[in-house]
């Protein structure tokens, strides 16, 4: 009889205990849910946490991972009326390999989160299933994932687990709290300075502040603490990707304590509100206004061998080769130099208006107006006329490259800066995003201070040619090579035009790029008429059909509304058209998501996208890593994708931003693109190194 009571106890309590499933082991974490209720009452809330064993001198990762890796996530599949609320965090420890610090976990964490039971639960058995994903670092990462699950009794009154009940209570108790701690944020002269105060940090060492988000600060820089009587004083190094002044400053304080005699580590959470932009200079770029004129230099420099450009700028160049006055040379290369500057300012100018009413417009803005990009393919394409032959502007070599020069060549050289400068408005060149990003956030001075800076650069060149005659004995000796070469060059400027042409038929649709080919038409026959007929009236008659031809397309091209078309069909990804609301879909499913900010009328945006994205290997690539990828198309304007460009330091396309597998901060991925670039990105977001 004692023995059939020991029997019934033993299952009794067996019954009563939750029975979780068998760990889910791989060979560097055993994984399991545990739940610190052996029975539920319906609309009950307790709490169910994911328990990691972890092997020794492996690790796991916190909320925010730091510097790389990926923190643990977990994807519910829950019985119909329950609901899982997101997981609870408790304090990291802090993990430095060279210059690269994390925030991870190690040899055991709980991961805790409150379920509620719906109301009309009914007595019987209930199983939670979940599917964990974490990376697991050591010397190398290996990403895990698996499913773990945990059986827990409906009842009507509810009942603790004997064992996990006490253990999970302490878990949740222990997480980190507000604790009466104040925090607040500051710019000074050293950096920015986080105080503390409050009682647990009177007596505290070794603090440290852990931020929740990733692209606050330089995780890995030191953080200098200067002891206060009320708390103390942490200085702050910012993020270079991101801006440590947007919006509150949120995390985890992690200290010391001396205890009766023992060292207890602690933490508390806090949050200090935004510090601002210091002295109106804004941080949202990552640089500062020396960096961002070297950059705007070096982005104008490569600007001159644009496709759009180098046609215009090899003819004026080679014209200098013909021989001449120093004099003369010498004032081509500054009128040259002011072409460039007046327009450069004078579109700077122009978009800090529009910025300022309020526009979402961004560096290459006047070509999401159809007439605009109507009228910029007919001038490239009179150019390509006149470098043929079929007709001439000021009758010499010196002029063909300007387009719109008098007779006199200092007009010459002054438009041929000008038109230089609207040719390459579709380029964005290395270096350029990051320095104009930073001008977006500037008062007006130091936006043209940019903007001049980028001219500079992009007359640097010709004027370097026009006042050193040294430099001049390098380019070829002029030959009637020169006539065949300025012809050679009118091809690039066709092709520049039919692309303007196809830029067309994406905002406005067929009947716009119709427009733009009845104005070719009617400039060919004007041309074509002037040269056939000597007489007075057929000329005047053919310039009359040229001209209607012309306004018939300006008009219906003003009437066209601005409205991109998806080029995801031309792509050999078979991506989505890019909305926040889709981002956030696709992160919250933990995928690696590459997002591409483009337009038709970006000349680099369209050089990527041949040459990188087309490749098999990325399109494996993105199988292999079960990757999204999704098309933000700016061709037409669109004031979303303006605000996120802005809010990632960019004032134009291209932008490639490529998110974790898992969640985390995007990394932005170069300007110009190549397939192994794509490639090696893609794996490492799906697995980075620790």
């Amino acid at each position: 009889m004692r023995i059939l009571s020991i029997v019934l106890a033993a299952a009794a309590l067996a019954l009563a205990a939750p029975a979780a499933a068998a760990p889910l082991r791989t060979d560097n974490v055993e994984a399991e849910l545990l739940s610190s209720r052996a029975a539920i009452a319906p609309g009950e809330t307790f709490t169910v946490a994911l328990r990691q064993t972890i092997r020794d001198g492996w690790h796991t990762y916190w909320r925010n991972p730091g510097d790389s890796g990926e923190k643990t996530t977990i994807a519910w599949s829950l019985p119909t009326g329950f609901n899982a609320a997101p997981n609870e965090w408790p304090a990291p420890s802090i993990y430095r390999a060279g210059p690269i610090t994390t925030y991870v976990y190690e040899r055991e964490v709980f991961l805790p989160m409150q379920v509620t039971a719906p109301a009309d639960l009914k007595p019987g058995p209930v199983e939670l299933t979940a599917r964990a994903r974490w990376l697991v670092c050591s010397d190398v990462c290996i990403p895990e994932e698996g499913e773990v699950s945990v059986r827990i009794e409906g009842a009507a009154t509810g009942r603790d687990d004997p064992e996990w009940g006490p253990k999970l209570k302490a878990v949740r108790d222990g997480l980190p709290k507000p604790e009466g701690v104040t925090a607040s944020f500051a710019k000074a002269d050293n950096g920015y300075v986080l105080t503390v105060a409050g009682p647990p940090i009177v007596s505290a060492s070794d603090l440290v502040f852990v931020p929740y988000a990733n692209d606050r600060i330089d995780h890995a820089a030191e953080q200098a603490v200067v002891k206060r009587a009320d708390g103390a004083t942490l200085t702050l190094t910012p993020s270079i990707v991101g801006d440590i002044t947007k919006g509150p400053l949120a995390g985890v304080l992690l200290f010391k304590v001396n205890e009766n005699g023992r060292t207890t580590a602690r933490a508390v959470e806090i949050e200090a509100p935004g510090a601002g932009p210091p002295d109106g200079t804004a941080a949202a770029a990552g640089i500062g206004i020396l960096a961002a004129l070297g950059l705007a230099f070096l982005g104008g420099l490569i600007l001159n061998v644009m496709p759009c450009v180098f046609p215009v700028l090899s003819l004026k160049a080679l014209s200098l080769a013909r021989g001449g006055s120093e004099a003369e040379a010498r004032r081509h290369g500054a009128m040259f130099i002011a072409g460039v500057m007046v327009t450069f300012l004078a579109l700077a100018g122009v978009l800090i208006a529009l910025q300022a009413a309020g526009a979402s417009v961004g560096w290459g803005f006047q070509l999401q107006e159809p007439l605009v990009v109507g009228a910029l393919a007919l001038l490239f394409f009179a150019i390509g006329l006149n470098l043929i032959g079929a007709y001439e502007i000021g009758g010499g070599l010196q002029n063909a490259g300007a387009g719109l020069a008098a007779k006199n060549g200092d007009a010459g050289a002054f438009f041929t800066g000008a038109l230089a400068v609207v040719a390459a408005t579709p380029c964005t060149a290395p270096f350029m995003g990051a320095a104009l990003g930073f001008a977006a956030t500037q008062p007006p001075v130091q936006s043209l201070a940019v903007f001049a800076a980028l001219g500079l650069g992009f007359a640097a060149p010709f004027a370097a040619l026009s006042f050193f005659p040294a430099l001049r004995a390098w380019m070829p000796k002029p030959g009637a090579w020169m006539n065949q070469f300025k012809e050679l060059l009118a091809f690039p400027m066709f092709v520049a035009a039919a692309w303007l042409v196809w830029v067309l038929g994406r905002l406005g649709g067929a009947d716009a790029a119709f427009a733009a080919l009845a104005a070719f038409i009617g400039v060919a026959f004007g041309v074509w008429a002037w040269r056939a007929y000597s007489g007075a009236p057929p000329r005047w008659a053919a310039t009359a059909v040229a001209v209607a031809l012309v306004l018939f397309a300006a008009w219906s091209l003003r009437t066209t509304p601005a409205q991109a078309t998806s080029a995801a069909a031309t792509l050999p990804l078979q991506g989505e058209p890019w909305t926040p609301e889709r981002e956030a879909a696709l992160r919250g499913e933990g995928r690696v998501v590459l997002v591409n900010f483009t337009a038709a009328w970006c000349v680099t945006c369209k050089v990527n996208e041949r040459l990188a994205f087309r490749s098999q290997d990325v399109a494996q690539a993105f199988k292999d890593t079960n990757a999204a990828y999704l098309e933000a198309d700016w061709t037409a304007r669109d004031a979303v994708i303006a605000e996120t460009l802005a809010a990632h330091g960019r004032a134009g396309v291209p932008l490639y931003l490529l998110y974790p597998a898992g969640g985390g901060a995007p990394r932005i991925l170069p300007q110009l693109l190549t397939p192994g670039i794509v490639v090696n990105e893609l794996k490492q977001a799906s697995a980075k190194a620790g």
